[in-house]
């Protein structure tokens, strides 16, 4: 890769030029790059489900761009765009650090690379059958960290199960029980 700079001839030009390629980058630079050949690769089983998933989530990155300002406000400042930053919330699940359960409330710590969208709480029994549910709401303080909180009828006890849902923006679903 050869990067061009202040060169009259290739300023704002990009593109293909025989077996050569001239790409602009946001930041206004230049790149002379070979041009890839993919005329002889032959995908395994995973890497075509893989391809798969990855036009799933340019489907939804494309809307979601448009439509959902966090990640325009994530975006801005870097080199990557709002369709950058969506697409990667696609591949990432949020994640649960902590659970807190007392004082008739069960507090959740969850994070995502772009924004946790909503926590669900559950407490089961002994057979699995759901005895309460509910959103948590959070974060609990605005701008704060991802401290989520659930106000709970009756907290779990003995042989029941507590079970977290964290989920993102991209519809993500990550599950904790305790």
């Amino acid at each position: 890769m050869a990067k061009v700079v202040s060169n009259q001839v290739v300023q704002g030009v990009s593109g293909g030029l025989g077996n050569l390629m001239l790409r602009r980058l946001r930041d206004g630079r230049t790149i002379l790059c070979v041009k890839p050949d993919f005329s002889r690769r032959k995908l395994s089983e995973g890497q075509q489900a893989h391809y798969q998933r990855f036009r799933e989530g340019a489907m939804y990155a494309r809307d979601a761009a448009k439509t959902e300002p966090v990640y325009a406000e994530i975006a801005a400042g870097t080199m990557k765009t709002a369709y950058n930053i969506a697409l990667a919330d696609w591949f990432h699940a949020p994640v649960i650090h902590k659970v807190e359960v007392g004082e008739g409330r069960v507090r959740v710590f969850a994070s995502d690379d772009a924004r946790v969208a909503g926590v669900r709480v559950s407490i089961l029994d002994g057979e699995g059958k759901v005895r309460e549910q509910g959103e948590a709401v959070g974060p609990v303080q605005p701008g704060s960290s991802g401290w989520w909180e659930y106000a709970a009828g009756r907290l779990p006890g003995v042989g029941e199960k507590l079970v977290v849902e964290a989920r993102d923006l991209a519809g993500n679903v990550t599950r904790a029980e305790k």
